[in-house]
């Protein structure tokens, strides 16, 4: 039984690339931030709150925020992730807490989709 590998790559395409730019943006980010800062990293093993400790997270709100300013679409865009409207505001708006790892995948699919002019329904 083989798998075609050429479809999987075609599909991750997009993501890669996306996933690339928001990593140089975020690398971009972090070495300003920490010269304005000079802190030391944070400990292994804690969890990451929102703010300087995490470059690629802010980067990705940033790319999603144009992209929900349409009326209804933070609602719908909870509903494709599986949460809370008032959830998806803590994370997005107030910039308080971050989405786990699957839905933070899945967000970045939906912006990959979204920047290509297309409906991602998950």
């Amino acid at each position: 039984m083989s798998i075609d590998l050429g479809y999987v790559t075609k599909r991750l395409e997009l993501p890669a690339a996306l996933g690339e730019a928001l990593f140089i943006a975020a690398r971009a980010a972090a070495r300003v931030a920490a010269k304005k800062l000079r802190r030391r990293p944070p400990p292994r093993g804690r969890i990451l709150a929102p703010g300087t400790d995490t470059p690629l997270w802010n980067e990705l709100v940033r790319q999603v925020t144009p992209l929900v300013a349409k009326r209804g679409s933070k609602a719908q865009l909870a509903r494709i992730l599986g949460l809370p409207r008032q959830r998806l505001q803590v994370c997005l708006k107030a910039k308080s807490a971050c989405l786990d790892a699957e839905r933070t995948l899945l967000l970045l699919c939906w912006v990959a989709a979204r920047q290509r002019g297309r409906e991602f329904l998950g």
